[in-house]
């Protein structure tokens, strides 16, 4: 009889091991529809979130914003994925540096937050298009969001890429994705084709498997479209609805499991030349507090809301055309440049009554930086620069052409022709069935006349020898980006007429604006002539050091019109002061050089530049001067006034 081996010590303390190591198959996050509550890993689980988008916060921020969500009590962190951020042309796809949306997902992991993670196809989000890409409207019959062969190709080729890559992210396979949303606000929509919602659950589940939690989130109004059997039914509601009748209909759709309030408004947006947004500290936290004493789970939309970049802002329509600020401070708990706010600590009690929240203080509000004025100097005016703004040259049709069909997805186009014949008094220039989107700056050789907006009745009156430059500087303001909104074309959608003259044979410029301010502005611009009168589209640009460590601050430009704005190159966004409310662009710290080393500034001004052409840097914002509010004139006679509080649009 052989003797028995000795049990070596590893093979008596594997089974142990086994126990004891947690393992990507044992984390669960599911519905327990018997008690109405969320379970993650076997328990009960609420969770309390807040929305932050990480392409509206520059990258070497996410830390920072993510650390300061958790220190206020939240154990989630609710954001979108923009598709058209992500797959600018088709086929081409970027992940990299501030749309590394995986090294977002890992800071948030570090902060020891969960991730309930939107990624469309339509987001809303007061985004550029909803977050679609505008090259899907290069075909102009495709029907969005809904089931047209033509829009499913396109999703089905993007999530195919983005789904595989989020996998490993996902919850149960040990990332801190607890769920997912199909699309988003399906029921504002107005297709209602649930057969396009059955193919994106079908699509998701494909690609994802079926451990994953998808949910839906709508409007009461919109609980009837945008629900979908097999997707789990949530909400979205703010401070001043009825949180009892509201919940009540949610019960209809989804009669057991946890109530689920995804989009709980802390604040809202801003348009252009309307008032300020504000919710009231008050308010917000009476209904959280409401919220969470009805075991609901909440996400609070936003808890910081950040800045809409370069030419990301998304639009309205409520009877004109109402473009969204370059500020999305949305009155959130964090403000725009990431200090806590008294909204916070008030949010932040108020979740300490139904959980606990991690020790320590909050960080105090970052070093600001106040300096100038400055005055700028006048570089040249924009068509002066054509040839470096368009170097591949124009496009010739005898009608003009979308930014779509020349593919100009956006910024800035130019339209050029010539008169035909002498204009000698004084004649009415105008675009047919509001074919301008969304601003047009009239030039008749290279003297600016004057602006045509979509949705407005400007008189524009023109005169002109035969053989005349008419230039049209196009701006694409934004793409509508809520609700029932059709495709939105950019551009001179209609031919101009001046007199009774339809006007034809055009050049289209597609202008490169953003790389000529990164690569040639600093070389070329002293070599071109400047304009005897500073009006129209001009290029105003200059250098300044900051001493020491400088901070973060916002840009103030008073009495400059409209225009775009970059430091360093880096396309800050848009400026109306005229309009308001926003008078100040924020300028986060990390793109300003310290230590005495030189800043560049750069202003396109599209109107009109002040008698001394200066801005200031300032340490706090100015976001709620609306300083004219006459502007307005409908082409609507039904449309309501500039001073009507506006309906509340979705996300």
């Amino acid at each position: 009889m052989a003797p028995k081996r000795p049990l070596c010590l590893a093979a008596l303390l594997l089974p142990l091991l086994t126990l004891l190591l947690p393992q990507a198959g044992t984390r669960s996050f599911v519905v327990d529809r018997e008690n109405d509550r969320f379970l993650l890993d076997g328990a009960p689980f609420r969770y309390v979130s807040g929305s932050l988008h990480y392409f509206r916060v520059p990258r070497v921020l996410w830390a920072d914003r993510l650390f300061k969500m958790r220190m206020s009590g939240l154990n989630t962190v609710q954001f979108y994925v923009p598709w058209n951020y992500h797959e600018p042309q088709p086929g081409v796809y970027n992940f990299n540096g501030s749309r590394d949306l995986f090294a977002f997902l890992n800071e948030a992991s570090l902060a020891n937050l969960l991730v309930i993670l939107r990624p469309g196809p339509y987001i809303c989000a007061e985004w550029d298009m909803g977050g679609l890409p505008a090259w899907l409207l290069r075909k102009p019959d495709i029907h969005l969001r809904t089931s047209d062969p033509a829009f499913l190709a396109a999703v089905d080729s993007w999530f195919k890429v983005l789904l595989p890559k989020l996998y490993p992210w996902l919850y149960h396979n040990g990332g801190n994705i607890i769920s997912i949303q199909v699309e988003n606000e399906y029921g504002s929509y107005r297709a209602c084709d649930f057969s396009y919602m059955r193919h994106l659950a079908g699509l998701f589940r494909a690609l994802l498997g079926d451990r994953i939690l998808l949910f839906t989130t709508d409007g009461p109004e919109g609980l009837k479209c945008g629900s979908l059997q097999g997707l789990y039914t949530t909400v979205d509601f703010g401070p001043a609805d009825n949180m009892t009748k509201i919940f009540g209909l949610l019960r209809e759709y989804e009669p057991h499991g946890p109530l689920v309030n995804s989009e709980y408004y802390t604040g809202w947006l801003d348009y252009w030349g309307q008032n300020h947004s504000t919710r009231s500290i008050l308010a917000v936290t009476k209904g959280l507090e409401s919220m969470l004493k009805l075991g609901a789970s909440v996400n609070m939309y936003m808890f910081h809301g950040g800045t809409n970049f370069g030419y990301w802002n998304g639009a309205d329509e409520k009877g004109r055309f109402l473009p969204i600020t370059t500020s999305y401070d949305y009155d959130a708990p964090i403000s725009e440049a990431g200090d806590p706010t008294p909204k916070l600590f008030a949010l932040r009690n108020v979740i300490s009554e139904f959980q606990e929240i991690p020790l320590g203080p909050l960080p105090p509000p970052s070093p600001k930086m106040r300096l100038g004025p400055l005055t700028l100097q006048l570089d040249g005016d924009l068509l002066a620069f054509l040839d470096f703004l368009c170097p591949q040259g124009p496009i010739s049709s005898i009608l003009p052409m979308s930014f779509e069909a020349v593919k100009q997805d956006r910024g800035f186009v130019l339209y050029r022709t010539y008169l035909t014949y002498t204009v000698s008094e004084p004649t009415q220039f105008w675009v047919p069935n509001n074919g301008v989107h969304d601003r047009a700056y009239v030039m008749v050789d290279g003297v600016f006349q004057g602006v045509l907006e979509r949705n407005m009745k400007h008189q524009l009156f023109l005169m002109g020898k035969v053989g005349a430059k008419l230039d049209i500087l196009l701006e694409n303001m934004g793409r509508l980006s809520f609700g029932s909104n059709s495709s939105d074309f950019k551009g001179l959608l209609e031919p101009p007429v001046l007199g009774q003259t339809v006007l034809s044979q055009w050049l289209m410029f597609s202008l490169k604006i953003d790389k000529l301010v990164k690569q040639w502005l600093p070389l070329q611009l002293k070599k071109r002539s400047h304009p005897q009168v500073p009006s129209g589209p001009t290029f105003y640009s200059t250098k300044f050091p900051i001493l020491g460590e400088g901070g973060d601050t916002f840009l103030y430009l008073p009495g400059w019109t409209k225009g775009q704005v970059w430091i360093n190159g880096f396309n800050l966004g848009r400026y109306w002061t005229k309009r308001g409310p926003q008078e100040t662009l924020y300028v986060p710290r990390p793109l300003l050089f310290s230590r005495g080393a030189l800043n560049k500034i750069t202003l396109l001004e599209l109107e009109n530049v002040p008698p001394q052409p200066q801005v200031q840097f300032l340490d706090r914002p100015i976001l709620n001067s609306t300083l004219h509010k006459t502007y307005i004139y409908s082409l609507s006679a039904d449309t309501q006034g500039a001073s009507e509080p506006m309906e509340l649009s979705g996300h």
